[in-house]
């Protein structure tokens, strides 16, 4: 059974993605997107599952795709900003690598525009991503073994923020 070498959380609109390919590529190994395991599974996207299924199910399929990545996966592994919701995973999580990505919400308006395709941020986007946040930062940080903020920065500059962080070099 493998593991990654890095695992990645935080709120949506972070930079997982970015951050997680770059570092993917500094480490030598490969990156994968729970969020993109689902996508392809499923044959449709995360909003579409949220609309037609709602969110009760959509978790249940986070939470199988995280339990195989983590237990596939030998590189860069980001996860969907709601999976440290579920206590199994956060348990899985344990003894993993974990970098928490954080950002105030001006730095998520600016990322995200807090409008695009976004389920949970439907309506009053600030005002639901700051409830987003405090119902989950305790839950990035119990997680986390580093805590990199994004604020002001590259995605260059977080990658080696987390390198950093996690005492790791470069392949």
């Amino acid at each position: 059974m493998s593991s990654p070498v890095i695992v990645l959380v935080g709120p949506m609109g972070v930079g997982k993605s970015t951050v997680g390919q770059l570092l993917a590529d500094r480490l030598g190994v490969g990156y994968r997107d729970t969020d993109d395991d689902i996508v392809t599974a499923e044959g449709r996207g995360i909003a579409d599952i949220f609309v037609d299924e709602g969110e009760g199910a959509f978790r249940e399929l986070e939470k199988r795709a995280v339990r195989t990545a983590l237990t596939e996966h030998d590189g860069v592994l980001a996860l969907g900003g709601g999976a440290v919701l579920d206590a199994d995973t956060r348990a899985l999580l344990a003894g993993q690598r974990v970098v928490y990505l954080s950002m105030d919400v001006e730095e998520a308006v600016r990322r995200t525009g807090l409008n695009v395709a976004r389920p949970l941020l439907a309506v009053n986007p600030r005002k639901q991503w700051r409830e987003l946040m405090e119902a989950r930062r305790h839950l990035y940080e119990e997680v986390a073994t580093a805590v990199v903020p994004t604020d002001g920065r590259t995605p260059e500059e977080v990658a080696e923020a987390a390198l950093n962080a996690l005492e790791l070099k470069e392949a």
